[in-house]
């Protein structure tokens, strides 16, 4: 029974890092070659986990096999623009100009059902306003609205807008994250003020709180779900 349980522990751990090694890339984003490596090094870890009788070499051999292929693989990808084409193929324009490409639906065996819901998908239910619909590599459909149809920016009424850059997290479930409190000039002395001001007597009692880059607090909830989105 330890057997079992130490064996499933480890070929467990080993798929993790398989998978991590591949990259960060989320199923519905894999290429072809990703995809074939995800689902065979699942099936080869299975193996010497139901059946005890199987080396556990067996299984950990190929899967790091794959694993030197998959990294060998990417690498070639990376430096061959034409290898690249052969792996993981070329991006398919399904509407070009806002017209339908009828060939390379036919192509891809994509209906037009398949393609009206991905559209919906992308919030566009009108076909007649789209300017350009891909079909990317990894399977995934690229919307660009014609311009008369694209939402309304600063730069289209000509003003200046502020730097914003992206918040970060200083409270995550009670937990002061000091690297981002550093990283924004702050300290726990000024942050536990601030937070005072709110009303927040115990920094333990937020369940998440962020810094923007102009140094505001954005305090949005305690843990008790009292909740507010104040801005001090």
């Amino acid at each position: 029974m330890f057997i079992i349980f130490f064996r499933t522990l480890f070929l467990y751990i080993l798929v993790i890092t398989a998978i991590r090694i591949m990259g960060k890339r989320q199923i519905g984003e894999l290429h072809p070659s990703e995809l074939v490596v995800t689902i065979m090094i699942s099936e080869l870890a299975a193996i010497p986990m139901e059946d005890t009788g199987t080396p556990l070499i067996n299984g950990v051999l190929p899967i790091i096999t794959l694993i030197i292929a998959e990294i060998t693989l990417s690498f070639i990808t990376l430096k061959s623009e034409t290898a690249r084409t052969i792996i993981s193929g070329s991006p398919s324009v399904l509407i070009e100009n806002g017209k339908i490409n009828e060939k390379e639906l036919e192509k891809l065996r994509f209906n037009m059902d398949d393609l009206m819901e991905e559209l919906r998908v992308n919030n566009c239910s009108n076909i007649a306003d789209v300017e350009f619909a891909i079909l990317e590599t990894s399977g995934q459909l690229s919307v660009i609205p014609k311009s008369q149809k694209r939402p309304l920016t600063a730069q289209d009424m000509a003003l200046s807008t502020q730097y914003e850059g992206m918040p970060i997290t200083v409270i995550s479930d009670g937990k002061v994250n000091y690297y981002n409190l550093r990283k924004a000039g702050f300290d726990r002395k000024r942050l536990a003020k601030k937070l005072a001001k709110l009303g927040v007597k115990d920094l333990s009692d937020v369940f998440f709180a962020s810094l923007d880059t102009q140094g505001n607090l954005l305090f949005h909830q305690l843990k008790e779900n009292t909740k507010g989105d104040k801005k001090s």
